[in-house]
């Protein structure tokens, strides 16, 4: 939608989410900078001072698990210390009012700390742990891990449970986030840039499926949508549930 002030823009998105029966989220890091966490990558093209090349990739992880462990202790601590931001809080009320399916790039949790259930996460947590030798899971949330972390089990070294640059998503993820999409009457979009694929994809499956599309961002819309409120989230979206009782 162009052309409409963000008030006008946010009321189309409040009477569209007032209507529908089912709703689909998909954020990405933008909503998360409200509780103080960085973007994935900043305007210099990197990633909290890292290029990701070097932190965020299984070659990167070969050849320095320590860097890496070390980069991944810091995010953890971050996230960890982190509270929900207000557009995670009214992401989470909305799913009280109506099914709400909440998918996110994010690795924070802090959709589900705000009361989201049922998150899909695309990209992994920063709370679960993987061992690289017998592939054991371990969940360790706000823990401090050793500079090299083992397994408890076999003793190889464990990795963060998070998707790498180069690495495939959870198995069924978008299989899972692609079926939400089409069963849902709307999707909105809130603070990705909606660059990454396969994620980005779903904004052009819900268009060809003619499901509504709202975007949710401070800055212009990446995609094409049929709605664009250019706010932050934290000020959008409770505004947009208040609105649905207007």
């Amino acid at each position: 939608m162009s052309g409409p002030g963000e008030g006008d823009a946010l009321s189309a998105a409040a009477e569209v989410v007032g209507r529908a029966e089912r709703v689909v989220v998909l954020t990405g890091a933008g909503i998360s900078v409200e509780s103080g966490l960085s973007t994935f990558r900043g305007g210099d093209g990197l990633w909290e001072g890292h290029d990701p090349m070097q932190v965020a990739t299984p070659q990167a992880f070969a050849r320095d698990p320590r860097l890496v462990w070390r980069f991944y202790n810091e995010r953890r601590r971050r996230a960890f210390a982190a509270e929900s931001s207000a557009g995670h809080r009214a992401l989470a009320e909305l799913g009280r009012r109506k099914p709400t399916k909440v998918i996110t790039q994010n690795v924070d949790r802090l959709h589900q700390r705000a009361g989201s259930k049922g998150v899909l996460e695309l990209h992994g947590n920063l709370e679960d742990v993987r061992c690289t030798g017998c592939g054991k899971a371990f969940h360790k949330p706000g823990e401090a891990l050793p500079e090299l972390p083992a397994c408890d089990g076999c003793g190889a070294v464990l990795r963060p449970e998070v998707v790498w640059f180069g690495e495939a998503m959870p198995e069924g993820a978008m299989e899972a986030a692609a079926d939400a999409v089409r069963g849902a009457d709307v999707l909105l979009v809130v603070g990705t840039s909606a660059q990454v694929y396969p994620a980005a994809g779903l904004i052009s499956l819900a268009r060809r499926a003619r499901r509504a599309t709202i975007e949710i961002n401070p800055t212009p819309c990446g995609a094409v949508v049929d709605v664009c409120v250019a706010a932050p989230a934290s000020e959008a979206l409770p505004a947009l549930v208040r609105a649905m009782d207007a």
